[in-house]
């Protein structure tokens, strides 16, 4: 089986021509450096273990043409994302596949730290000198004298110089070997597939962190034909960047971790917790409402309207009554206005999954954030909404509860609109018994030590929230 997927199902699943070529432009290195890491996966046998980690930049798309694992990282934190994949599944072949914007600029520090720490993964780094993808800017391996769009009269000095990335990845002590190849003729593309090849052995080995520079052309940005391109890269950027080996040490493998287990039973074995009752008799009954399965709770308004403290005040307040709990903000684009929401987990044993996909409470202080996330609330959740604002809340999914409490009007009536969010809190704890009242009294007078005097109306917000839900009862 090749490496390459046979069809590239791209840009609106591509038909003809499209189905069989890539997106890069005429003339550019990425698509030679693809067809050498193909080869060497397939020469190597490890096509089934390996995990590409595609980066942002030219190469975003790559997961389109390689049929192996592919993750996408944010901008320059590939390295950290490799590590994680490493680390927890030792068998993978890790190959980070960067440009020199994102791994020599905004992802430098996770490039060094990486490479230091010589966890065998395999980086190869495609050096264009410039910004492709983004509007062919400055890059941090720019030339002295090159004109780029934030550089137009050519890179000065005062700019600083262009960043040999492979002499400094050299230096540390971590790296096992480090070489920078070049795609302009054949004997350099022979040079450059054996390069590649050898840096995922060592990888599968378990050597160490190998490193493979390329010297790429970028013909759009030069404003050059694909043969002139391939003449800049030997007559202007050789000189600066040296082609060749710049470290390569002999040693012993030495990275055999065992392999990880992810069977829930081995896993909570590991930690020291208890397996919950599966009706046998053998283990600790679960104390959860949910049983041993854990609760989740979304919480989502505007920014301002309380969700994150909310949030964080659910998950404490877990945490002390002998729960696991997660509390993930998700913050908008502004600190008012913008959406915002909050994922809490709550779980008997172990939280395995922190984000609320499919919350079984959503509690919701605006219609845009009603509208959002109701939908995804399974069968037999409970929507609260804030009634106050939210006077029509439209066509809402059949079979939960849904319960409109006024956490805003409450608030206005104790005179301080900002308790909104624990009148929500009183509200979502009368309807779903989720935790004690206590424990989330406790929680409050613990987070409001140092400002008591704003403990009594908070306090009067929760209990309004709760007689709120009451009086829908009766």
């Amino acid at each position: 089986m090749s490496t390459f997927y046979d069809h590239f199902e791209r840009h609106g699943h591509g038909k003809g021509l499209a189905d069989h070529t890539t997106h890069y432009c005429p003339g550019c290195g990425h698509g030679l450096a693809h067809r050498d890491l193909a080869a060497a996966i397939d020469e190597l046998g490890v096509q089934d273990r390996t995990v590409l980690i595609n980066p942002v930049g030219c190469s975003v798309f790559a997961y389109y043409y390689f049929d192996v694992g592919n993750t996408q990282a944010a901008h320059g934190r590939a390295p950290a994302v490799a590590l994680g994949h490493k680390l927890s599944n030792p068998d993978s072949v890790v190959i980070c596949y960067q440009g020199d914007g994102d791994l020599a600029s905004i992802g430098l520090a996770e490039t060094i730290s990486a490479a230091q720490m010589g966890v065998p993964i395999t980086v190869i780094f495609i050096n264009n000198g410039i910004y492709g993808m983004t509007g062919g800017q400055m890059a941090p391996t720019s030339l002295i004298g090159q004109r780029t769009t934030t550089s137009p009269n050519g890179r000065h000095p005062w700019m600083g110089q262009p960043l040999r990335v492979a002499e400094l990845i050299a230096e540390l002590d971590g790296p096992v070997y480090v070489e920078r190849v070049a795609l302009y003729d054949a004997k350099q593309r022979f040079r450059a597939r054996k390069a590649i090849t050898k840096a995922i052995r060592m990888q599968v080995e378990g050597r160490g962190y190998a490193f493979v520079e390329v010297l790429s052309e970028c013909p759009t940005h030069l404003k050059a034909t694909a043969v002139s391109a391939e003449e800049w890269i030997r007559t202007q950027m050789e000189p600066i960047f040296p082609l060749g080996v710049k470290k390569d040490r002999v040693v012993e493998p030495w990275f055999k971790r065992p392999a990880r287990s992810f069977d829930p039973e081995t896993v909570l074995a590991l930690c020291g917790a208890e397996p919950a009752d599966n009706g046998d008799g053998g283990g600790r009954a679960p104390r959860h409402p949910l049983g041993a399965r854990d609760r989740s709770v979304k919480l989502a308004g505007s920014g301002g309207d309380g969700a994150q403290t909310a949030g964080l005040l659910i998950a404490r307040a877990a945490i002390a009554e002998g729960f696991d709990a997660t509390h993930i903000p998700s913050y908008g684009p502004e600190s008012r206005g913008g959406t915002s929401y909050a994922d809490v987990h709550i779980a008997d044993l172990e939280v395995f999954n922190p984000s609320a996909s499919e919350p079984d409470i959503l509690v919701a202080f605006n219609a845009p954030s009603l509208a959002r996330f109701a939908p995804s609330v399974p069968e037999g959740g409970v929507i609260l909404y804030d009634s106050t604002v939210i006077k029509e809340p439209g066509e809402m999914p059949y079979n939960r509860r849904i319960l409109g409490v006024p956490f805003t009007g409450i608030a206005a009536g104790l005179q301080r609109p900002m308790v909104k969010n624990l009148a929500a809190l009183g509200a979502l704890q009368a309807a779903t018994d989720l935790l004690p009242a206590p424990r989330f009294l406790e929680t409050l007078r613990e987070v409001l030590k140092d400002k008591p005097s704003t403990l009594p109306v908070n306090e009067a917000a929760f209990a309004a929230g709760q007689r709120a839900v009451a009086g829908m009862r009766g």
